[in-house]
C-alpha cells in the first residue's frame, strides 16, 4: 500500500475552497446569513488528531523498536492497516475542511465589512493539524524499507500487513 499523495491532499483542498466559497457567495446572493461553523468543530478535529497520533503510537514503536529494546511486542497487521486507514480518511477529512475554511475565509475577507472570522480560523487552523497529523500517522503504521538491499526488490516503507507470503503468492499466481 502506498501512503497517500500530497497531490490529492491539495486537490482536495482546493475543491474544499471553491465549495466553501461558493456556499457563501450563494448564501450571501439569496439574502441569508453566511455560514459560520460551529466552535465545537475545531475542537474535534483536535480531539480527533490526537487519538489518531495515539492509536498510531504504538505501532510506530513496534515496528521502530532498537535492538536493546526487551519490550518490543508484535503488533496485529489488522489493527495496523485499521489505523492506517483511519489516518489516511482523516488526511482526506482534514483536507477538505482545510480547504472549506480557507474558502469561508476567502470570501467573508473579500467583503467590505469583515464580520468575526475566529471560528473559521480556527476550524482551519485545527482541520490543516487534524491533516498533518493524520499524515504523520500513517507514516507510523508504515515499516522502515531496507533500502537497495530489499530482497524482494520492493524499496521503500510497507505497511506493517506486507509479509513475504503474500508478496510471493502474488508473483507466483502472475
Amino acid at each position: 500500500m502506498k501512503r497517500i499523495s500530497p497531490a490529492l491532499l491539495l486537490v482536495l483542498a482546493l475543491a474544499g475552497a471553491a465549495v466553501g466559497f461558493l456556499l457563501d457567495h450563494a448564501l450571501t446572493t439569496a439574502g441569508r446569513p453566511t455560514f459560520t461553523p460551529s466552535i465545537v468543530l475545531p475542537i474535534f478535529l483536535a480531539l480527533l488528531a490526537i487519538a489518531v497520533l495515539a492509536l498510531a503510537w504504538p505501532i510506530r514503536r513496534s515496528t521502530r523498536a532498537t535492538t536493546r529494546s526487551t519490550t518490543r511486542r508484535r503488533v496485529d497487521p489488522f489493527r495496523a492497516v485499521r489505523i492506517a486507514m483511519l489516518a489516511r480518511a482523516s488526511s482526506l477529512v482534514g483536507a477538505g475542511i482545510t480547504g472549506f475554511g480557507a474558502g469561508l475565509g476567502a470570501y467573508l475577507l473579500s467583503r467590505p465589512i469583515t464580520p468575526p472570522i475566529g471560528a473559521i480560523i480556527a476550524t482551519t487552523a485545527a482541520a490543516l493539524v487534524l491533516t498533518i497529523a493524520a499524515v504523520i500517522a500513517e507514516s507510523f503504521c508504515m515499516l522502515p524499507g531496507d533500502g537497495p538491499h530489499d530482497p524482494d526488490g520492493q524499496n521503500g516503507p510497507r505497511l506493517e500487513d506486507d509479509d513475504d507470503d503474500s508478496r510471493a503468492a502474488a508473483d507466483s499466481g502472475s
